[in-house]
């Protein structure tokens, strides 16, 4: 409790603040907006083939704006990041339309889609981590992932109750209300001086960003492989119910997470998450029939996405970004997961031929192979300030002995 106020109050909220209702604003609203395109994609009366075709526009329209934006959009950073909402909002928007439109206009609205996603999601992060200093980014990223996953839980519920058109409404009249908040909030902003930028080539030649990276790429290839089976296992009714409530245990350890992270270091955080998915892995390989392995699954796996989004997405990236303009870094950092959801509608409709057991077995093994490149990176959390903490700690216990025998 001590540590959280200490976090708490170190944090300057008022510049804090327009960059925690911008990341939370936009991940909902990417979370539900998605969540809303694929039911509207697989309810269309069109060949399989056809609608892999529009999946495809909208991942290729994240990936390249994503690249083009993290280099251009540090330019004028807070001016994009002013009009980036209302993109996203009419995007959402043109959602009604997709049943009506032919299949050319369908894919470009799915590209455009994808691009008011991609284009703008690494300079908000970037202002997030511009705006937070690294003895308190896991803190006020457990905050923001602890919002967002409340706020995920309620939409669904609303979601639930409401109509398509209505759910799409709902979607942009919340990412407007993101948008709106954010110039508000952000009238006052202090201009960053210009930092330097490295190139895609530079960074991934960096050793403790690969020795970060890889680990992420393959927990984001395992965990979308893995869906469908376990979509298999658990019916797809329950699966959907699953995941669900796996946004309210990332509400809970998300900030658990975040000031774990901001006291100890984030490398300790991200290799108990892979240990911890390790394990039910093992166990789903071993034990898939028992309800047993079902509910330690989901409690291990809700605890675990919870530890990663505030580590991840948008504490890690940040830290390795150090001075540097870091839409780059988290280009890097944010494309493997996105790109990765590509892989459940690949998979999905071969998942009945592949065995189950094998399939787990193999995640197994690869996210305990995924631990051996984190015990060699690098803590990204700063050791003085480690030191500084645990100094405090020593102390006020002294203090309170004292007091106490006094």
């Amino acid at each position: 409790m001590i540590r959280i106020r200490a976090l708490r109050d170190k944090t300057a909220w008022r510049e804090t603040v327009p960059s925690i209702l911008l990341v939370l604003n936009s991940f909902v609203w990417y979370t539900l907006t998605y969540t809303v395109f694929v039911v509207i994609v697989n309810g269309l009366n069109l060949l399989e083939t056809e609608k892999l075709g529009l999946f495809t526009s909208y991942f290729v329209g994240i990936a390249i704006s994503a690249i083009l934006g993290a280099k251009f959009f540090p330019r004028a950073r807070v001016k994009f990041l002013d009009l980036w909402p209302f993109t996203g909002a009419i995007a959402t928007l043109l959602l009604i339309t997709v049943s009506s439109n032919g299949m050319l206009a369908n894919a470009l609205l799915a590209f455009f889609l994808g691009v008011s996603i991609g284009v703008g999601l690494p300079s908000c992060l970037s202002y997030f981590a511009d705006s937070t200093s690294v003895e308190n980014r896991g803190f006020i990223s457990g905050i923001i992932w602890g919002g967002v996953g409340f706020s995920v839980l309620i939409f669904a519920f609303l979601i639930n109750m409401l109509g398509q058109w209505e759910t799409i409404v709902a979607l942009t009249i919340w990412r407007l209300f993101g948008g709106l908040g954010f110039l508000v909030l952000n009238r006052k902003h202090k201009k960053l001086a210009a930092q330097k930028s490295h190139s895609y080539l530079e960074l991934i030649r960096k050793r403790e960003i690969l020795l970060y990276l890889f680990p992420w790429v393959m927990f984001s290839l395992i965990n979308f492989a893995e869906a469908p089976m376990l979509e298999r296992v658990f019916g797809k009714d329950f699966f959907a119910f699953v995941q669900l409530v796996e946004f309210a245990f990332i509400g809970i350890f998300a900030i658990v997470g975040g000031v774990v992270a901001d006291i100890v270091g984030r490398k300790r955080v991200v290799i108990a998450g892979f240990v911890m998915l390790g394990i039910e892995y093992a166990a789903m390989s071993v034990f898939s029939n028992s309800p047993v392995t079902l509910y330690l699954f989901l409690i291990l796996d809700g605890i675990t996405w919870g530890l990663f989004a505030s580590v991840f997405f948008t504490a890690l990236w940040g830290d390795l970004g150090e001075n540097y303009e870091k839409e780059k870094y988290y280009t890097l950092g944010g494309l493997p997961y996105l790109l990765a959801n590509f892989l459940y509608i690949l998979i999905k409709p071969y998942a009945s031929v592949i065995s189950i057991t094998t399939a787990f077995s193999f995640a197994s093994f690869f996210l305990f192979l995924a631990v051996l490149p984190l015990m060699y990176a690098p803590e990204t959390l700063p050791e003085k300030k480690i030191r500084e903490r645990e100094l405090k700690q020593y102390i006020d216990k002294a203090k309170k002995t004292k007091e106490k025998y006094t």
